[in-house]
């Protein structure tokens, strides 16, 4: 983008989904760059401020609406500051920051995008599993079920879970037996492995393990309503397939197939 403010800029930075190592270089660096930096302390962790500069302003947006926002880059863009705004896991996934780079382009002010690690990736990383698993599950959707925030059409939770694939559900914490009937109406058999992590990464991480018929339960047991994500799908708990990446009949441009021992391939690797 054409920078017509000089040093004026806004980042639109993914902290990660909490732990305050998981913030990506790139991301940390811009932040210790940074004039300004907006973040919101509900959701991101405050130890992601340690790396902004001793000079640097910070500005808490937990209670500010997007008006408040614009002030701060308006002012960026009058005094050619450099604004971080931090955003909790990925901005690219239910970040809201779309409207922030209509207002940015309104101010005549540049941005750029900093990607981070989701809370779907860490919570699979917290349940220790693949979310692709090979002729089982080699789609992930991600998605949210419908609440003050109404879903478009055809985007609803029972029309994504007829594929049957793994499903990592946002933002659906507060009402997990009606989720639950959802998922079991658009196709999901009641004994498909499920994963509720809250909080991924942070410091009271939990992960229960259940069944999509407990999924209601489990949840209300777990006494929580916001920051879980919860995964559901056959490939949660599927063993014994193999990718092809390391079967020794599969080729690719790196490696012959079947008329290659395993012998022959580790001499071609202590050769080079």
């Amino acid at each position: 983008m054409d920078n017509s403010h000089g040093g004026a800029k806004v980042w639109f930075i993914g902290a990660g989904p909490g732990a305050e190592d998981l913030i990506t270089v790139r991301g940390a660096k811009i932040i210790g760059e940074a004039d300004i930096i907006v973040w919101a302390r509900s959701l991101v962790s405050e130890e992601i401020l340690e790396y902004a500069s001793e000079d640097a302003e910070v500005v808490e947006s937990t209670d500010i609406p997007l008006e408040g926002v614009r002030t701060v880059y308006e002012r960026a863009a009058r005094e050619w500051l450099r604004v971080a705004r931090i955003h909790s896991g990925d901005p690219s996934v239910y970040g809201a920051v779309m409207e922030q780079i209509e207002v940015c382009e309104e101010v005549g002010l540049d941005w750029e995008m900093v990607p981070g690690v989701s809370s779907f990736s860490a919570a699979a990383a917290a349940a220790g599993r693949e979310l692709t698993v090979p002729e089982v599950a080699q789609s992930v959707i991600l998605t949210r079920r419908a609440s003050r925030t109404p879903m478009p059409s055809g985007e609803e939770i029972e029309s994504f879970a007829r594929h049957g694939t793994t499903m990592a559900i946002f933002l659906s914490a507060a009402k997990p037996r009606e989720l639950e009937h959802d998922l079991m109406e658009g196709g999901y058999p009641p004994d498909t492995p499920c994963v509720v992590v809250h909080r991924a990464s942070w410091p009271d991480e939990e992960v229960a393990r259940c069944r999509l018929s407990e999924l209601g339960e489990t949840v209300r047991s777990m006494s929580i309503n916001r920051q879980a994500m919860i995964l559901v799908g056959p490939g949660l708990d599927s063993y014994g397939t193999r990718s092809h990446l390391y079967d020794p009949e599969f080729s690719h441009m790196f490696r012959r197939g079947s008329d290659a021992s395993v012998s022959d391939l580790t001499d071609n690797v202590e050769a080079r």
